[in-house]
């Protein structure tokens, strides 16, 4: 419990701006991207590294849950409070405190807008590679947390390969650094790839130091139309083989266009279209043709309707309008998605996406999937109404056989969006008894008074 002691030793920490208690901000910050919420005790903002090291202490002393929170944009409860906790926002970290484009890094902090890096990145001709669909809102800070990703992964990798550094406060208020500025690194235990992704579990980053790449000279786009999902499918194996790897490589389901449809975004669709394969390449601008040719020729195969190319900004535009239009066209079919986000090998992928028809069917609910096909990872909606007890019940036991189906499949719980507070029940289903031991050995050697985002990412 927030006492008027501890309150006022945190505003001369802060100062009193930065220290809120009040009625309207308390439930501002009761929430994420999930129906749930869970009022905190107070809202904390931090204005530095040594802001963040003394709330850790101070809540370590007292043994206070805390709550890191970038932009509270995460759909899997990561921001959420839990009972009697802190919420730590660190919206005011947001500066950029180096750039350095001879060494290709940048250095900032987790407030950080996730676009606005890449946008600085571009200036020198260099771009920040993971591109969460988030990224004009997200903060880096919740992307770390998460190992965050989007399209580019298929060729570029994730968050997690894209950082070379991290500062960082565990949860006793100890500072560690971990990583260096260099690419080639193999001094110590790799703490940084530890900390990302473990949901502010372990400790919470106050800086990072971000891997920056060329940025493409030019990229071209395929859309890709299939008689059936199948068809789609065996087109990513084949895509993948070859040797021009595809700069995203996106998939939908068939009904994914039932709700673009629907929603009148799918203008230029041949009739009998049940998957759609959105692709791209990058390079400079003499090679885009014979790139674009031979990922064409690996896409083209049994099932095949059409293939439309584009080169321009516009037509590339055109071309990705069912793809980007995709969210809002599934808030139509029913006002509560339940979102899977899991991976699969890209040779299962046909198996997973023939299971997800076959639930949807049985347990007469909406499936809804699409995703990154090129890394085997597909968002799986499922569209309920909330307030039909017996939909909500048949929408949970088809959320139970997907997860069940994709651990048959070698697959994994999560590709992008983390773990959380609403997908923790089933972790223990991925990993065994004696590997879970040692990441709640990892857990408490981090964080041994358990503050640090409690609820969170592993099962009780």
């Amino acid at each position: 419990m927030l006492t008027d002691r501890l309150r006022n030793e945190f505003i001369a920490l802060l100062g009193e701006d930065r220290v809120y208690t009040d009625p309207d901000t308390l439930a501002l910050y009761a929430s994420d991207e999930t129906p749930k919420s869970c009022t905190p005790e107070a809202v904390l903002f931090p204005a530095g590294h040594d802001h963040v090291a003394g709330i850790v202490r101070i809540a370590a002393r007292e043994k206070l849950p805390i709550t890191p929170r970038g932009a509270g944009s995460g759909n899997v409860g990561g921001a959420l409070p839990t009972r009697g906790s802190l919420v730590v926002s660190f919206e005011c970290m947001n500066h950029i405190l180096e750039f350095d484009p001879d060494n290709r890094l940048m250095v900032v902090e987790p407030g950080v807008v996730t676009d606005d890096i890449d946008d600085l990145a571009a200036t020198a001709g260099l771009m920040y590679a993971p591109d969460p669909g988030s990224g004009a809102y997200s903060r880096i800070g919740g992307n770390l947390a998460m190992n965050a990703a989007g399209p580019r992964t298929v060729k570029y990798g994730s968050t997690r390969d894209h950082v070379l550094g991290l500062r960082a406060v565990t949860g006793d208020g100890r500072e560690i650094r971990a990583g260096s500025r260099t690419t080639k690194y193999a001094t110590g235990y790799d703490l940084t790839r530890l900390l990302i992704g473990s949901e502010g579990t372990l400790a919470l980053i106050t800086e990072a130091t971000l891997k920056l790449i060329p940025a493409p000279r030019q990229i071209a786009s395929l859309r890709v139309c299939y008689a059936s999902t199948r068809s789609a499918c065996e087109a990513v194996i084949r895509a993948m083989r070859q040797p021009i790897v595809p700069y995203a490589l996106e998939f939908m389901d068939s009904r994914s266009i039932e709700a673009v449809r629907e929603f009148g975004m799918a203008e230029g669709l041949p009739s009998g279209t049940q998957a759609i394969l959105m692709a791209e390449v990058e390079g400079d601008r003499e090679d885009i043709p014979r790139y674009l040719a031979a990922l064409e020729t690996a896409l083209r195969g049994d099932g095949l309707l059409e293939v439309q190319s584009g080169f321009s900004k516009e037509e590339i535009t055109h071309l990705w309008t069912a793809r980007k239009s995709l969210s809002h066209a599934v808030k139509k079919l029913a006002p509560l998605k339940i979102n899977e986000d899991v991976v699969v090998p890209v040779g299962k992928l046909a198996e997973l996406v023939a299971a997800i028809d076959d639930m949807g069917r049985r347990y007469n609910v909406p499936v809804v999937a699409f995703g990154h096909a090129g890394n085997g990872n597909l968002h799986v909606n499922i569209m309920v109404h909330p307030d039909d007890a017996e939909e909500m019940t048949r929408a949970r036991d088809c959320r139970l056989e997907l997860i069940e189906t994709v651990l048959k499949l070698s697959g994994s719980l999560s590709g992008e969006h983390g773990i959380g507070s609403e997908k923790r029940a089933f972790v223990a289903l991925e990993f065994d008894p004696t590997t879970l031991e040692l990441m709640r050995d990892l857990k408490k050697l981090f964080d041994p008074h358990g503050i640090l985002n409690p609820g969170k990412k592993l099962p009780d």
